[in-house]
Parts: structure tokens; C-alpha cells; sequence
């Protein structure tokens, strides 16, 4: 009798937020003007952090400062945003809304709320010239809250773009999305602006979700194994993309392992996006420990859950992806 094997792990996280763990609210704001926008990730009783970047083309603030043997600890938000270098002015925003609030790391008279940030290249959909400012970013905080964030083309996710490295008139829509899951009495949560150079894979099946189309636009190329064919990429600049994301859980962790743990979330996007971490993507992932569930975070568990975190939420982004039509008007719009 043939033996019934058990569906892939990853299949059993599909949904959830990273609103659901305790500590965290997430806020969108979306350009109206031009397929751009950000996306803030608030921990306003602050959360200890890490980051791993792992894409060769990032474009972040206030990286360093997470460095384990570096002083300060805590973070109060994590800013993703479009706009490319341009767009990291919107974390200024953050800061701002946080000061208000007297939130922040005591430093002499004043309060300094610590906002790292990340942001993706989106300048070719509309007005390169319209980019997330500082009042891109206040408007997310005031926006934000505990219920599930939109997922999609919001936010840090509104103009972003999958399968590009054939070109853009072949690439799809990307977008950004969360999800999380319960381990024990712990909770991991995810949220991604999935930007890639690269398709995205569903891995359960192997299959191109969304990515590269063949030359008459009408099915899934595949990228990679349009390169084993024969067929050479274009020729891309440096930095022309970008996954960006954070994974949170509400355990209390050390700096070091949050950066660790912003890893191990790396091996989510290399289950989900074919090629990834290229030399036109400047990929980072953030990982925040809120400490609100008062238990120790078990590594080993850790290590091996929130990849699938991280890779689900990679596909809910692209599956939430609306198509938007390019600039100039006359292009085939990306699907």
C-alpha cells in the first residue's frame, strides 16, 4: 500500500499578521500620485533588534547601531520604504512622530527614538521625483494599529515589481505581506515588500507564482532555468530592486540573536524567490524580539519556523499584487 506523505510545513502557515504579536502595530502610507510608498513597523515600548543584509545593493540607516557590541539596544520602529536612497527621508517622519510621544533612547535632554530603515527601488513606475518623505512617514505611524495591515500594493509594497531579469516589459507585480504562526506560547510574525530581481517560488510546489513571462507576455518563464536554456539576462544597474522585511516574535532575545534570527528569515526568501540576494538587489531583513510573552526564545525552534514564516509571507505579497499600468501610457501594463 503506497504510503500517504504529509504535506510540506510551509502549507500549514498561510495566514496570520505580524500585528499578532504583542508589541507591535504596522502602518501603511500609500502615494497616491505615483505607484510608491512606505511602511512602518512601530515597537513603541521598544524591542531589541537585528538585521542581516545580505542583497549587494542595500540602501538602509541606523544598521550599524544593531551590531551586537554596539550600546543601545532597543529599537522604537522599523521604517520600509520605496523611493530608493530618496525614500529613507520618510524615516525622519518616524522620528518625529515618535519624539511627540516622548518616546525614545534617554540621551542627555532629550529622548532619540532609534529608526532603522530599508528601502527598495521603485522609480520607473511614474515620477521618479515623487518619492516618501518625512510626512510619508508620519502619516504610516498616525495610520498605524494592531489590526491586520493591508497587504498588496500598499505601502512600502505599492510600486514593486518581481522577475526582472529579463527586463521590465517581463516582469509582474510584487507587493507586500505578512503572516504568522504560533510556536508553543510564542508567536513569529513576518511582513515583506517583495521587490526581486528574481521570481517568486511557491515551495510547496516548486512552481513560478509570479516572475519573469516568456517573450510574448503571456505565461511564467522562469528565470533560472530560462538562464540553463541559453538565454542571458539583461544587462541590469545595481540596485534596481530589493526585498525588504521584518520578522518579529514576542520572546525576549539578546541583539545577537535577533541577528541570527533576521538569518534565518533570509532562508525564507531563498526558498521563495529564484535568484535572490543578486547584485542588483540590496536585500534586508530586520528581526525585533518584543519580549512580551516573558519567555526565553528556544533558537533551535526559532531557526527552523521562521523561514516558513518569511517564505509565506513572500507569497501572500504577490498574490495581493494588483497589476498597474507603467509609464510611459502605451506599455503592456505589469501583470
Amino acid at each position: 500500500m503506497a504510503q500517504t506523505v504529509p504535506p510540506p510545513p510551509w502549507t500549514g502557515v498561510s495566514g496570520g499578521a505580524i500585528t499578532n504579536v504583542p508589541g507591535i502595530k504596522v502602518g501603511h502610507f500609500t502615494e497616491t500620485r505615483r505607484p510608491t510608498g512606505c511602511t512602518v513597523i512601530l515597537t513603541e515600548e521598544g524591542a531589541t533588534a537585528g538585521v542581516d543584509v545580505r542583497g549587494a545593493a542595500p540602501g538602509t540607516r541606523e544598521t550599524d547601531l544593531l551590531n551586537p557590541a554596539n550600546l543601545v539596544q532597543q529599537v522604537h520602529a522599523i521604517l520600509l520604504s520605496g523611493g530608493s536612497a530618496f525614500g529613507l527621508e520618510a524615516a525622519t517622519g518616524v522620528v518625529r512622530w515618535l519624539e511627540e510621544k516622548g518616546i525614545g533612547f534617554p540621551a542627555g535632554p532629550a529622548r532619540v527614538p532609534i529608526v532603522p530603515a530599508a528601502v527598495l527601488f521603485d522609480l520607473t513606475q511614474g515620477d521618479h521625483r515623487i518619492r516618501p518623505d518625512a510626512a510619508a512617514g508620519y502619516a504610516a505611524c498616525q495610520a498605524a494599529g494592531t489590526e491586520p495591515p493591508a497587504e498588496g500594493s500598499v505601502g512600502a509594497g505599492t510600486g514593486a515589481t518581481v522577475g526582472k531579469l529579463f527586463g521590465m516589459a517581463r516582469a509582474m507585480k510584487g507587493g507586500i505581506g505578512t503572516a504568522s504562526v504560533k510556536v508553543g506560547a510564542i508567536t513569529v510574525g513576518a511582513i515583506v515588500a517583495v521587490n526581486a530581481v528574481g521570481d517568486v517560488i511557491d515551495p510547496a510546489t516548486g512552481q513560478v507564482v509570479a516572475g519573469a513571462r516568456d517573450a510574448e507576455g503571456r505565461r511564467p518563464f522562469g528565470a533560472t532555468s530560462g538562464i540553463l536554456r541559453g538565454e542571458l539576462p539583461a544587462a541590469m544597474q545595481a540596485g534596481m530592486a530589493t526585498t525588504i522585511g521584518v520578522v518579529a516574535i514576542d520572546a525576549t532575545l539578546t541583539k545577537a540573536q535577533c541577528q541570527r534570527l533576521a538569518g534565518s528569515a533570509h532562508d525564507g526568501l531563498a526558498r521563495s524567490i529564484d535568484p535572490i540576494h543578486t547584485m542588483s538587489d540590496g536585500d534586508t531583513i530586520f528581526a525585533l524580539a518584543t519580549g512580551k510573552s516573558g519567555l526565553p526564545g528556544n533558537m533551535m525552534a526559532l531557526g527552523a519556523i521562521v523561514p516558513h514564516v518569511m517564505a509565506a509571507a513572500v507569497l501572500r505579497a504577490v498574490r495581493a499584487a494588483k497589476a498597474i499600468a507603467p509609464s510611459p501610457p502605451g506599455a503592456s501594463e505589469l501583470g
